[in-house]
């Protein structure tokens, strides 16, 4: 196995952990709310893209409009979600995270990387600016690569 095999064997290694170890809290986080992963996706996807369509949002998702429209009204219904007239269109609407739902949202994120401040604390500070280094390149790389639809999630 030459270096760069090893690596890509190493990468796959730590997203496995990673995602396991992020998504656990997250996904007992979400059942604890009563909102399914789909209504909490599309809050997720309007913390990260605020003011966006229902259209925006059923083709990041990959869900047909009327799914999308579903999920929303049981968002908005809930105090979760807001529709705001769109300034440059009065006959459409955009849609934005109440206080209620954003708060949610942020619970939801600072509970999936909880469990990386006990990893931090099992390293050396030498390693530690190992990992600071790589990290740092791998997503410079990342970003440089990255699919065009990505966008949607910053």
């Amino acid at each position: 196995m030459d270096e760069r095999e090893e690596l890509v064997l190493r990468l796959r290694e730590w997203m496995d952990v990673f995602m396991v170890h992020s998504m656990h809290e997250l996904f007992r986080y979400v059942r604890s709310t009563g909102l399914s992963m789909p209504q909490f996706n599309v809050l997720m996807a309007l913390y990260y893209r605020e003011n966006c369509a229902v259209s925006d949002l059923s083709e990041r998702m990959e869900i047909t409009l009327a799914a999308a429209s579903q999920l929303v009204d049981r968002l908005v219904q809930s105090g979760l979600l807001e529709r705001i007239e769109d300034p440059h269109d009065r006959r459409s609407k955009r849609l934005s995270l109440t206080p209620k739902g954003r708060a949610m949202v942020e619970t939801g994120i600072s509970l999936r990387f909880r469990w990386m401040d006990d990893l931090v604390k099992h390293l050396e500070i030498e390693e530690i600016r190992q990992i600071n280094q790589a990290i740092v390149r791998l997503s410079q790389v990342a970003r440089a690569i990255e699919m065009p639809e990505a966008h949607f999630r910053r």
